[in-house]
C-alpha cells in the first residue's frame, strides 16, 4: 500500500468529495488553502509522481484507482480502511465517517470489533470545551494491517464476539420488558440505572 501524509489524504478527500476531480476554485475553498501555494503545489506534484493523482488537460486533477484503492476501495473491508486511516492520523468518529464515507452504525460495529481484538484505542480529549472520543491505533493494528500488503485481508480472524451495537440493542430490550413489568418501583430504578451504566461502557 502506498503510503499518505495528512496532507495527502486531505487532497485525496477533496477529490473524492468533488466526485473524483477538483479544480483550482475547489482548493481554494477547501481547509488546504491555510498552507499556502507553494506547499499545496508541492504537495499536488508529489501525489502526481505516486501516481495518486492525475493531470487533466483543463487543469483540473482527478484522483487514480490506485489511490482510491488506498481508502475508499470497494474490495477493502470496513476494519482495514479504518485501520489505514488511523494509520495515517488519529480521528473522531465524525471524521472517520466522513473521510471513509460510512454510516455510523458500520463505522461503530467495525471500531468496537477492532478494539476488542487490541488494534484500536480510544482515548477522550477535551476539545472546545467537550469530551470528544478519539481513536488512535495501536502497535497491534499497524502490524496486522502491515501484513494485508502481503497475506490479503483473509488471514486476520478476529475473536469472535457479540457487537457493540448488538450488545446496546439487547439491554435496551431489556430496559423495555423492566420499565411495562409490574416489578417493585425502587427495585426496577436500582436495575435501570444499572443498565443505564452498562450501556455507557458498551457505548464507543
Amino acid at each position: 500500500m502506498r503510503k499518505l501524509g495528512t496532507i495527502d489524504l486531505e487532497v485525496l478527500q477533496l477529490a473524492i468529495k468533488e466526485n473524483g476531480t477538483f479544480n483550482e476554485t475547489n482548493l481554494e475553498n477547501s481547509e488546504l488553502k491555510r498552507l499556502g501555494v507553494g506547499k499545496i503545489l508541492d504537495s499536488l506534484a508529489s501525489l502526481k509522481d505516486r501516481e495518486l493523482i492525475s493531470l487533466n488537460n483543463n487543469g483540473s486533477f482527478s484522483i487514480t484507482n490506485l489511490a482510491k484503492e488506498i481508502l475508499w476501495g470497494e474490495n477493502i473491508p470496513v476494519w482495514a480502511k479504518i485501520l489505514r486511516l488511523l494509520q495515517i492520523k488519529s480521528c473522531n468518529m465524525e471524521q472517520i465517517t466522513d473521510i471513509l464515507r460510512l454510516s455510523k452504525e458500520e463505522a461503530l460495529e467495525n471500531i468496537e470489533k477492532l478494539r476488542k481484538n487490541q488494534f484500536v484505542l480510544m482515548s477522550p480529549q477535551r476539545q472546545e470545551e467537550k469530551i470528544i472520543k478519539v481513536y488512535e491505533i495501536l502497535p497491534e493494528g499497524i502490524e496486522e494491517i502491515d501484513k494485508t500488503d502481503l497475506e490479503g485481508f483473509n488471514k486476520i480472524n478476529f475473536e469472535e464476539s457479540q457487537s457493540g451495537i448488538e450488545m446496546l440493542g439487547l439491554v435496551d430490550e431489556i430496559v423495555k420488558e423492566i420499565q411495562d413489568s409490574e416489578m417493585n418501583q425502587i427495585r426496577k430504578e436500582t436495575i435501570l440505572k444499572k443498565l443505564s451504566e452498562l450501556k455507557g461502557k458498551l457505548e464507543i
